[in-house]
């Protein structure tokens, strides 16, 4: 996503991170669409594409970064930064396992998109959010638990 340090900052805004959760069910649903309006399923699928390009950029920077959303955004920095700063081997674990199981999920989403089964769609879909947000949820804890380890990732919350 090519983001810096100011487009981390507002991403860091609750609004970034919970109008974000619905976009995999909603690319699901634009998918979907083919069936009742063709090619012009693009526009919504399109649409989607491009809300999450802007949507860290979009939002200003929060007012507090006192809340679980902005934590599990620091959380997502913490974690791509683990090479330079290690993190604890129970989050390098629980966040690959999240990570592999969201994306196990995608499967039954795709094959139901592909073979026009609304249950398998809207399962996989649902359940990859789910494992998204409890993603987050294991980043925010992260955050917690790395915060006092770089100046930088204490400076974060305010």
């Amino acid at each position: 996503m090519a983001m810096n340090d100011a487009t981390w900052k507002r991403h860091a805004n609750p609004w970034s991170v919970y109008t974000r959760i619905p976009v995999l069910p909603l690319l699901a649903f634009a998918i979907w669409s083919r069936v009742w309006i063709g090619g012009l399923c693009l526009i919504p699928i399109s649409l989607l594409a491009v809300w999450t390009f802007i949507n860290p950029r979009i939002f200003p920077v929060p007012i507090s970064t006192q809340n679980w959303a902005s934590k599990g955004t620091f959380g997502e920095r913490v974690w791509l930064n683990r090479k330079m700063v290690p993190i604890p081997r129970h989050h390098e674990i629980w966040a690959l396992g999240l990570a592999i199981a969201s994306g196990v999920a995608l499967i039954p989403m795709i094959w139901g998109l592909w073979a026009l089964d609304p249950w398998a769609a809207f399962v996989g879909a649902i359940l990859a959010s789910a494992l998204k947000v409890w993603f987050v949820d294991r980043m925010a804890w992260l955050y917690e638990d790395m915060k006092a380890k770089s100046p930088d990732y204490s400076s974060w919350l305010y």
